[in-house]
Parts: structure tokens; C-alpha cells; sequence
């Protein structure tokens, strides 16, 4: 007999069980739309007495009821339960590093009103906080949805977002937000739950649900703006690292003797590519043609053939894929979805990245791994921002609201 004392083995409480299976059944519908309760219980392995009491309590919180009668098997015609994608509303607010936006969607990601603005963000988080409030109460005015129907707000922020401070952001990259917690303030502000996390995740996430990610693909997503940032979908979830700094491609050296960044590194790929440095270079080769050009101007000057904006995008292209092809040998994703304004340049960007991808990865990585520009437009980052809550809501059943809201 060991001389050691048996460790006792975890056990979940009566309590723990039913969240668990509520989330189960929840998420079940949820994905499907609508099935019967005895299509519930053959899905789940619950017993069909469970699965009943379960829809009770989730019909009861709005968030599900009957639909109708399905197609029989033989027997009578089976009720149907589905989902209601407008039983709560999610609330997804960006903090850019020089604009706030923010969005209210129902339960399926479905944009019912979107507010954005300029703000000095990275230097200013009183304002950029009193912004984010105010662009929250109108998109919640404009539908005229009650803070009680809202399950919470999910926020991007241009910075990692460490675990165990997840409402506070980076010092070395945002020192004028030392003393400000984000989290903390919105919800202070709003009464609800208040998720944060890094934007280039949330637009994973974003790709993940709704755009080129929705087949079920491992995906790396990439944010080109002020700084170069890029999230990761492995298995189906995200990948933030020990410290939520995983996807920093922004600080990776492409020119170690090159320009000095936030960082404190040289030659990092956001001081070569970001949107700050490529105004930079517009300002020095366009000269007197455009004495304040914007991300726009090289945008739409590229479609127009304009030779300096093409060439801008070019190295774009040409760097970026040196950091690609790196993370194409090391993750082999199915699919990288760019994002950010430039990328609406489609393949005047997209094809000297897949060139300079080509020269640098293995060939095997190339060909299984699809490059594509996001098609889910500006409001990624923020619809992201939301999806967060809806993947919290849908992993843990208490996450919504007991009981069906009042408008």
C-alpha cells in the first residue's frame, strides 16, 4: 500500500453540472438554429427529462422558443426549438491608436448600429474613454436598446493585454494609459460585463465566426495601421501566450540598424510598414503634389497607377512577407487574412506578399496556407470586439442574463 495519501479526485457540484449542461445545449442550438428536443438528446447524450427542464430555462431567459413543427421520421411531427438571435444585444467598442469606434450586434454578429470617431487615443485616455461612453449610449439610443438587454461589452485596445490585468495596457506601448483601467471604467459606466482584449485577436476572432476563418480553419489574422499586430486561431480557439503578447509581429526586426521603435528595439516591422512610417515616405516622394497625404490617398492613388503609391504598396507587400513566411514555417495556418484601410488594395498588395512569401517559406506551408484580404471591412476589429462576449457567453451558460430582459 503507498505511503502516500490518495489525492481526492475533482468532482463538479450539482450547480456546476447543470451550467455545464446548459452551455451544452445552449451552444448546440445556438450553432444549429433550430432542432428538436429529441434531436438535442441524441446530440448531447443528455437525458431527454434534462434536455426538457434545460429548454424550459433557456426559454425563460429569451433565449430560445418553439418554432414550429419539423419534418417527421414516422411518428408525429417533432417541435422544433430555435435560437433568437435578438434576444440580447452585444455591445464592441475599438480603441485605435488615433480613433474609437463602437458597435451594437445581435447574438449572430449582425450589425444593428455603428459609431466611430478621430481621438488622439494613444495620448489621450480620458477623452478616448469619454468617447467610447458616448459612442456606446447612441448606438444603444439609435436602436433604442436598454442597458439591461446589453450581455456585456467587449473592447479592443492597440496594446497586449496581460491575463492578470486584462482591464490594462501595455506601459511600454501606451504610457499615457498607466493609470487608467479599462475595464473597470466601462463597467463602472455601464453595469455590465466588460471583456478587453488586443485588437489584432479580436479581429481573429471576427474571421473566426464571420469571415474567412467560418469553415473551421486554424487562421492567422494581421492588422495593418499604425502598429502591425496579428492574431491566432489554433484549434478553434485563441491563442494569446503566457503573457498575452503571443502575435507581436509588429515588433519582430526586419532591419536591426534601422529606425528606433516604441519598443525600444531598431528596424522593427511596424517602423517600416506601419501607417506612420509609410506617410513618411508619401510626404517625401510625393512632395508638393500632396503636402498631408493620408492611408486613402495611397490607396487610391495605387488603383489609380499612381507610380509612388505603388511603389509604397510594394514594399508593403515585400516586407510583410518576410514576417509571413516566418509565420507560415512556424503555425502553418490554413488561411492569413489581412486587415487594416491598405488592404483595400486587394492584390496590388496581396501579390508581391505572396511573392515575397514564396521566396522565403516552404513550399509545402505556401500551398496549404490561402492569403486573402478581410472582406468583413472597417467594422471588423469592433464586431470582433463583440464576438468575444458572444464566445464567453456560449462557453459558459451564466454569462447571459437568468431571465429574459425587459426592453
Amino acid at each position: 500500500m503507498s505511503s502516500h495519501a490518495a489525492l481526492p479526485l475533482p468532482t463538479a457540484d450539482a450547480a456546476g453540472m447543470r451550467t455545464q449542461n446548459a452551455t451544452l445545449v445552449l451552444r448546440l442550438i445556438w450553432r444549429e438554429r433550430q432542432l428538436s428536443r429529441a434531436d438535442i438528446a441524441r446530440q448531447t447524450g443528455l437525458s431527454p427529462s434534462t434536455v426538457g427542464a434545460i429548454v424550459g430555462e433557456l426559454a425563460e431567459a429569451g433565449l430560445v422558443r418553439e418554432i414550429g413543427a419539423g419534418a417527421s421520421r414516422g411518428g408525429r411531427r417533432p417541435v422544433l426549438v430555435g435560437f433568437r438571435d435578438d434576444a440580447y444585444a452585444l455591445v464592441g467598442v475599438e480603441l485605435g491608436a488615433t480613433h474609437v469606434a463602437a458597435v451594437l450586434t445581435d447574438l449572430r454578429g449582425n450589425v444593428r448600429a455603428f459609431r466611430d470617431t478621430h481621438v488622439a487615443v494613444r495620448d489621450d485616455p480620458r477623452g478616448a474613454l469619454a468617447t467610447a461612453r458616448a459612442l456606446i449610449e447612441e448606438c444603444l439610443a439609435a436602436e433604442r436598446v436598454s442597458k439591461k438587454r446589453v450581455v456585456g461589452i467587449g473592447v479592443a485596445v492597440p496594446s497586449p493585454v496581460h491575463p492578470d490585468r486584462p482591464g490594462k495596457l501595455s506601459p511600454l506601448i501606451m504610457p499615457a494609459w498607466a493609470d487608467h483601467d479599462v475595464r473597470e471604467e466601462l463597467a463602472d459606466a455601464f453595469g455590465v460585463p466588460v471583456l478587453v482584449d488586443n485588437d489584432a485577436n479580436l479581429g481573429a476572432l471576427a474571421e473566426r465566426y464571420w469571415g474567412a476563418g467560418a469553415g473551421g480553419e486554424d487562421l492567422a489574422f494581421i492588422k495593418i495601421a499604425t502598429g502591425i499586430g496579428s492574431g491566432h486561431i489554433i484549434n478553434g480557439a485563441l491563442y494569446r501566450g503566457a503573457g498575452g503578447t503571443a502575435g507581436e509581429i509588429g515588433h519582430i526586426a526586419i532591419d536591426p540598424s534601422g529606425p528606433p521603435c516604441v519598443c525600444g528595439g531598431r528596424g522593427c516591422l511596424a517602423t517600416l510598414i506601419g501607417s506612420e512610417a509609410l506617410l513618411t515616405r508619401a510626404r517625401a516622394k510625393w512632395g508638393k503634389r500632396k503636402k498631408s497625404p493620408t492611408i486613402a490617398d495611397i490607396v487610391t492613388g495605387a488603383r489609380a497607377g499612381d507610380p509612388v503609391a505603388r511603389g509604397l504598396i510594394d514594399e508593403v507587400g515585400a516586407q510583410l512577407g518576410v514576417v509571413v513566411a516566418g509565420l507560415l514555417n512556424l503555425l502553418n495556418p490554413g488561411v492569413v487574412v489581412l486587415g487594416g484601410e491598405i488592404t483595400s488594395v486587394g492584390d496590388l498588395l496581396l501579390d508581391p506578399l505572396r511573392a515575397s512569401v514564396r521566396a522565403r517559406a516552404l513550399s509545402t506551408s505556401v500551398a496549404e496556407t490561402r492569403i486573402v484580404a478581410s472582406w468583413l471591412g472597417a467594422r471588423s476589429i469592433a464586431v470582433g470586439a463583440a464576438t468575444m462576449v458572444l464566445d464567453a457567453a456560449l462557453a459558459d451558460r451564466s454569462v447571459f442574463p437568468a431571465h429574459g430582459a425587459t426592453a
